[in-house]
């Protein structure tokens, strides 16, 4: 650990903040150079060996990430075109699937059409470990093609426990300052409520936190969050 993650850490107490104060305690455990992301991080109270304990989702955040995201369409016919007038970044079908396969992966996002995907889905070996891979259920396999890229483009962000039930989602950058990354971290909050399982017992946030990318944690009330959306 460095001098300025160590004088970063010291200014960051070992306890629970509430939420105003612990977003206005952030920007002093900035660390490096350029501009970090800030990232929520947090433990649920899901078992993810079962299916129906599974969270997973997304939100597009007030304020988006502070990230270009590259888009990458596959279609075809008039649903191209719908793709381009969105601002999508790479459009095609046959040929960007080519493409891939001979390992180019410069993009950030992944939208297909249904009449497509059964092309698109001999990609999963490559997308599905990235988190590339699109699905009807995050939005991203549709025929609404202006919605999913605008969305994407817009701060759309997925969010998704890990084997441990664990969650990381970036919510923006620590320029965005505190109010801003607050409401950020309200929407995915909100989001991720939303989404508790039925067969969830008990304490649902079991803890949450928030720190940049070099930067210490700063340890939230789940208890406050809680209440917020009861």
């Amino acid at each position: 650990m460095g001098k300025k993650y160590e004088a970063a850490k010291a200014r960051v107490e070992e306890r629970s903040y509430d939420l105003e104060e612990g977003f206005k305690v952030l920007p002093s455990a900035v660390c490096a150079k350029f501009d970090e992301t800030v990232e929520v991080s947090g433990r649920l109270g899901v078992d993810p060996k079962h299916p129906e304990q599974m969270v997973r989702g997304t939100v597009v955040l007030p304020h988006g990430i502070g990230k270009k995201v590259r888009v990458l369409v596959f279609a075809k016919g008039e649903k191209e075109a719908e793709a381009k007038e969105a601002g999508a970044d790479f459009i095609g079908a046959d040929d960007m699937i080519d493409k891939i396969n001979k390992g180019w992966l410069e993009f950030d996002a992944v939208v297909a059409t249904p009449d497509i995907m059964g092309a698109v889905g001999k990609l999963g070996k490559v997308l599905g470990p990235r988190g590339l891979m699109p699905n009807p259920k995050l939005g991203t396999v549709t025929f609404d093609v202006k919605r999913a890229v605008s969305d994407l483009k817009a701060g759309k962000v997925e969010f998704r426990v890990d084997k441990a039930g664990n969650i990381h989602v970036p919510v923006g950058k620590a320029s965005f300052g505190s109010e801003k990354l607050r409401e950020n971290f309200m929407a995915l909050m909100e989001a991720i409520i939303k989404a508790k399982p039925a067969s969830s017992k008990g304490s649902y946030l079991r803890s949450l936190f928030v720190s940049t990318t070099m930067g210490p944690s700063i340890r939230l009330n789940p208890l406050e969050v809680r209440n917020l959306f009861k």
